[in-house]
């Protein structure tokens, strides 16, 4: 049997029940909390409409990760967050 690629897998899955029980079964509840945590601080970035600080403030996280995250929105190249969040508006 193949091993199949994360990102295959991830796009056999067909609806949110289904996106959500492999995440829980993959991840533990913590790493779950730190991708949840990215994907707000992400949304939040890109609103334009706080600080890194203020971001951090509102969500409880670091300002690590606040920095973190918008480096990936503003000068990496694997563009992951920027495709979601295009899509999403």
């Amino acid at each position: 049997m193949k091993i199949l690629p994360l990102s295959n897998a991830l796009l056999l899955l067909k609806n949110n029940k289904e996106v959500n029980e492999f995440l829980t079964d993959l991840c533990t509840p913590s790493e779950l909390k730190a991708l949840n945590e990215r994907w707000s601080v992400a949304q939040t970035l890109n609103k334009n409409e706080l600080s890194y600080r203020e971001i951090a403030d509102k969500l409880k996280t670091s300002t690590t990760t606040v920095t973190r995250v918008a480096r990936f929105l503003s000068s990496e190249q694997n563009y992951g967050y920027k495709t979601i969040l295009k899509r999403i508006k």
